[in-house]
């Protein structure tokens, strides 16, 4: 299955939280037990020396940031197939980028799962 296109726009300075639910081709959700992820937001796609912004990993970071396999809120049980993405405010703030690009994967033992790819637009703060 090819991976999801969607682009998104992180306001700097600002919480990024949201989430996606991960579907089978039966449109039912898969159960995401033993999976890990990981998630990067680079300067390019292929360069022999990207800019890398972001780098998440279902290992939250000590500010949260990372990937949520519990949902955004956290309690969602690890059935729903839901994934929760958290960049916290301080992380957005140091983002220096206009549009960047990222891709979103899912890992179980050898198997490795491109979910979504995409875009990512920032809108610039004023306020600090």
């Amino acid at each position: 299955m090819a991976a999801g296109k969607y682009t998104f726009v992180i306001e700097q300075g600002s919480t990024v939280n949201f989430e996606i639910q991960y579907k089978d081709s039966s449109n039912n959700p898969v159960d995401l037990t033993g999976y890990t992820g990981r998630m990067m937001i680079r300067s390019a796609y292929a360069d022999s020396s990207p800019t890398t912004y972001a780098s998440l990993s279902s290992s939250l970071a000590a500010d949260g940031t990372g990937l949520n396999f519990s949902g955004s809120n956290g309690t969602t049980p690890l059935t729903s197939g839901s994934i929760g993405i958290f960049i916290s405010a301080t992380s957005s703030s140091a983002f220096t980028f206009s549009e960047a690009f990222y891709d979103l994967e899912i890992v179980s033992g050898s198997t490795v799962t491109r979910l979504l790819e995409g875009k990512v637009r920032l809108s610039k703060e004023v306020t600090r």
